[in-house]
């Protein structure tokens, strides 16, 4: 559904960012960045390596600080707001490096989730109390239901550090998943799998994103997958916004040829 629509469905972005920066000492990573997103689009963000993605999606995430700009969710300042906290508001984001708990169960890395949304207090947690073991029966149920849908449920015992690369990407998006957000910021989420996960992994987040009424900003060095995948794709380069548009536009444009190729050639 083209992002023209979804902003006739709904008037009122749910993400919107103005004139973003950041300054590293004397390099400016990130210049005058903006995005407005309505709920239900899905957004590819690409550029060459060191072009300012990952800076991007920190200040988003709420892992950097911004040098100049603001940050609005849900009508909500979150320009200074904690991670956690835009965890809590919906916003939710997976990282290139998998950070997954190696040494715990599947079920129970996805129970962890679970637990900010749903889990009992301190107290009851330590006493056991029958609020507490109402409480774990209701998180290990959804946990189970969650990964069903992901079709990795036959995995649930085996500690995440051991499982096959794909299958750690599919765990990681059932953690992230199970905070129940409305953003979902995904980085590199193919990265390192093979043509036949990549396919796999393609469906699986269409088939998330219309499951739970997803809106996503993604990530990718696979061109293939980007162009594939989104509506609307945005094109960074040494920190600033150089092109956005719909995926035929941003193939066939020469700045983002020059910005990969080095020169205006072929389309990318």
């Amino acid at each position: 559904m083209s992002m023209a629509l979804k902003q006739t469905m709904d008037d009122t972005p749910l993400l919107e960012v103005q004139n973003l920066g950041k300054n590293f000492g004397g390099l400016q990573a990130l210049n005058g960045y903006h995005t407005t997103l309505y709920k239900g689009t899905l957004t590819g963000l690409i550029g060459p390596n060191g072009a300012g993605k990952t800076t991007v999606f920190n200040i988003l995430s709420g892992v950097l600080e911004p040098s100049a700009g603001t940050i609005s969710f849900s009508n909500k300042d979150i320009t200074s707001l904690k991670p956690h906290l835009r965890a809590r508001l919906g916003m939710t984001r997976t990282f290139q490096n998998i950070r997954l708990f190696e040494g715990m169960s599947v079920l129970d890395n996805v129970k962890t989730a679970l637990h900010q949304r749903e889990g009992s207090c301190l107290g009851h947690t330590l006493f056991h109390t029958p609020q507490f073991r109402s409480s774990e029966k209701v998180i290990t149920k959804r946990a189970y239901e969650l990964l069903e849908m992901l079709q990795i449920v036959s995995w649930k015992d085996e500690f995440a550090g051991m499982l096959p690369y794909g299958i750690q990407r599919s765990v990681e998006l059932a953690r992230a998943i199970a905070t129940q957000p409305q953003l979902l910021l995904l980085d590199e989420p193919v990265a390192g799998m093979n043509p036949s996960e990549t396919e796999e992994f393609v469906q699986l987040i269409t088939h998330i994103m219309d499951e739970f009424d997803l809106t996503i900003i993604l990530v990718e060095h696979d061109m293939r997958v980007v162009m594939r995948m989104c509506s609307h794709i945005q094109v960074l380069d040494q920190g600033k916004l150089i092109a956005e548009g719909a995926p035929s536009d941003i193939q066939h444009n020469p700045q983002v040829i020059k910005a990969y190729l080095g020169y205006e050639g072929e389309q990318i």
